[in-house]
């Protein structure tokens, strides 16, 4: 069974997510590695430290290419995350990838 019920294809689904990653996230150029890697996908959305330390990223557009961004955040910047908590939110109205 299709574990998104909407459709069954990926490509052109869009979705947006909200990621909140914990750990040394903050003053090591997370922000600016996010915005330099969404160059790379059709994603829209922004990246902002939250007051507590986390930082929050939101990237919106098809299942593959939110899916792919996320993944290549993963692997630049997995030395300084300790989690991440990855929730679907509803698709807003992002023009481009921003910092915040």
């Amino acid at each position: 069974m299709d574990k998104q019920p909407r459709t069954t294809d990926n490509e052109t689904m869009m979705l947006c997510k909200q990621v909140r990653y914990t750990g040394r996230v903050q003053g090591v150029g997370f922000r600016y590695t996010a915005q330099h890697l969404a160059t790379a996908y059709e994603v829209a959305g922004y990246v902002r430290n939250l007051p507590s330390g986390d930082v929050e990223l939101v990237a919106q557009g098809t299942a593959d290419e939110v899916d792919a961004f996320l993944a290549a955040i993963g692997h630049h910047l997995g030395g300084h995350i300790e989690q991440s908590f990855v929730q679907d939110v509803t698709p807003g109205d992002h023009k481009g990838f921003h910092i915040r």
